[in-house]
């Protein structure tokens, strides 16, 4: 079995999904992991990942709705998304990326 190819985007103040990254890799998964600031840098990470060639995207918990949509919208159909689901986020101080972005 080829090793999966997956992403990972957590939401953080002062995140820079250009150097706020590291892959993880197990025989089996290569997990390439990003923080971004906000929706607009998510998006960004999203499209990176994709040309490095993951197929399997996950969003933590501080993604809303639109938030997941905008990621969805952003990638090709090639990718699949995921989302890790928190009504108001901890690390957002208990909001959803939705109201903050």
């Amino acid at each position: 079995m080829a090793q999966l190819q997956a992403g990972f985007i957590f939401l953080a103040p002062g995140a820079d999904y250009q150097t706020d990254h590291q892959v993880v890799e197990t025989p089996g998964v290569a997990l390439n992991v990003y923080g971004a600031k906000d929706y607009a840098d998510a998006v960004l990470a999203a499209k990176e990942m994709e040309k490095q060639g993951v197929k399997s995207l996950e969003l933590c918990g501080g993604f809303g709705i639109i938030g997941t949509a905008k990621i969805k919208e952003a990638v090709s159909a090639d990718v699949v998304v995921g989302v890790v689901r928190f009504d108001n986020h901890p690390g957002l101080e208990y909001q959803s990326g939705d109201d903050l972005f």
